[in-house]
């Protein structure tokens, strides 16, 4: 199944998506491509993939992409080479912009999309600040996107409040643990099951 977690700058998706990764087995995550620099403590393969905005595009036109779009003016997109990578048995999560997720959702219908919530844009403003990672005019339009990207909401199949980090890990967790119990995933595993009482 593909997991798809999104949401604003600043709403947390990341730390939530690793402490989900830690915790659940068979759960891949999808390293994204991006045009935009390395920030000090990434990984090049870990977090992104970074290359240039020439290869991004040659990328793009060859069709190497299940979704991309450009966010906060750089590039970011999923290759489908990556959706492979994980192969058919393991769940995987993609760490994506809104953009992102609904154009991943018109190409895979049974994909779940993760809305995740910040607890109120006063706490958002502030996180952005307590990152460090931006100047004052990037946190200022990182807002302002946020401001609308919260309405997006209603096309997701999931919302996660993101107010207290032990919560909102295990809300996450609990989408991913419920459909691995649905009936399409059980399938193979009842089949000896089901056998036995022929």
């Amino acid at each position: 199944m593909i997991y798809v977690v999104s949401g604003p700058s600043g709403c947390g998706k990341s730390t939530l998506i690793r402490r989900t990764l830690a915790d659940l087995k068979d759960v891949h995550f999808s390293v994204s491509h991006t045009t935009r620099e390395r920030r000090g403590g990434e990984t090049e393969g870990k977090d992104y993939y970074f290359v240039s905005p020439e290869k991004f595009e040659r990328m793009a036109g060859r069709k190497e992409f299940l979704e991309w779009a450009v966010v906060h003016g750089a590039r970011y997109g999923t290759s489908k080479k990556e959706l492979k990578r994980a192969g058919k048995k393991r769940d995987m999560i993609l760490d994506i912009d809104v953009q992102g997720a609904m154009q991943v959702k018109n190409k895979i219908r049974k994909a779940i999309l993760i809305f995740i919530l910040p607890p109120r844009y006063g706490e958002l403003k502030k996180r952005l600040e307590a990152r460090g990672l931006d100047s004052v005019g990037a946190i200022k339009r990182r807002l302002a996107r946020a401001r609308q990207e919260i309405w997006s909401y209603t096309r997701f199949d999931y919302i996660v409040i993101n107010d207290e980090l032990e919560n909102a890990v295990a809300d996450l967790e609990a989408i991913i643990r419920c459909h691995r119990s649905g009936l399409p995933a059980r399938k193979i595993a009842m089949k000896p099951i089901l056998a036995s009482f022929r």
